[in-house]
């Protein structure tokens, strides 16, 4: 039995980082033989890339106003993404195509998705490498010992929280707390830094190790990760797209009455607390 293709669908695909380097199989074949095609990525290569593929797709960086708002781009972008739907009847599958996973920290995929859907079209979207997949690797560390926990900058800062500093503590978009509007080649934010700084210090010690981190762009390029001491945050060369990354302080205890009951051995200096 062959599988029913949607008649009128919204695909949301990522492309990872390193130009096509992370794309899979199946996103590649979706952005070929897509009806149309819109791209929003982070690097002119990418973008080339894409076109080559289909030189028809449409890129959605015009959207952006110098020093408009922010919001205001996403929802010409999602008007944009969803026009041909109005236009065309019968089968129709439109993909948006966006810089690493576009399920994290993209407005306008979530944006895009959710209006679809009441328009009543069917929405797919698709896993793909993320910044994160790359911070794993780059950084060799693994979330899974210590566990970890992951916010926008802005909003870490909006909404007081208390961090458990025992696990990974990740900070997205830390050059741009507090940013409603659209600047090109703009500096990170100092007050949102300062901001940034004295918050975290309420709960981590000014020495402590932190690192600024951004995923590699293009093949030839290594990843940018830069360490700090945490006081030195508010003057630290934080980019637009930097990511924030706290290791643990120190591993939580293990509760011995648990290990117990649990029937595990003591944890050595050199095992996990729990069996993988």
């Amino acid at each position: 039995m062959t599988a029913r293709r949607p008649a009128r669908v919204l695909r949301i695909v990522g492309t990872g980082y390193n130009v096509a380097g992370h794309v899979t199989a199946e996103t590649r074949s979706l952005l070929e033989h897509a009806d149309r095609l819109f791209y929003l990525v982070t690097d002119p290569a990418t973008g080339a890339w894409i076109r080559s593929l289909q030189p028809a797709a449409r890129s959605l960086h015009a959207a952006y106003r110098e020093g408009g708002c922010g919001v205001d781009a996403v929802h010409r972008m999602v008007e944009w993404v969803l026009e041909p739907f109005g236009e065309a009847g019968g089968r129709l599958e439109v993909c948006l195509a966006l810089s690493g996973h576009p399920g994290i920290c993209l407005h306008v995929s979530h944006r895009a998705a959710r209006r679809a859907r009441e328009l009543g079209l069917e929405v797919r979207m698709y896993p793909a490498v993320s910044f994160e997949d790359c911070l794993v690797a780059d950084l060799g560390v693994d979330p899974a010992v210590t566990g970890r926990a992951i916010y926008d900058a802005t909003d870490f800062v909006l909404r007081p929280r208390v961090p458990d500093t025992g696990a990974a503590l990740v900070l997205l978009q830390a050059g741009v707390i507090g940013e409603v509007t659209y600047r090109q080649g703009r500096e990170a934010c100092a007050e949102g830094l300062r901001v940034l700084a004295e918050t975290l210090l309420r709960h981590y010690p000014g020495d402590h190790e932190v690192v600024l981190y951004e995923a590699s762009q293009l093949p030839i390029v290594e990843p940018r990760v830069v360490r700090i001491r945490l006081s030195e945050l508010p003057a630290a060369p934080v980019r637009v797209q930097t990511t924030l990354y706290l290791p643990p302080v120190s591993r939580p205890p293990v509760d011995p009455r648990m290990r117990e009951r649990l029937g595990l051995p003591a944890p050595t200096a050199e095992s996990p607390a729990a069996p993988p």
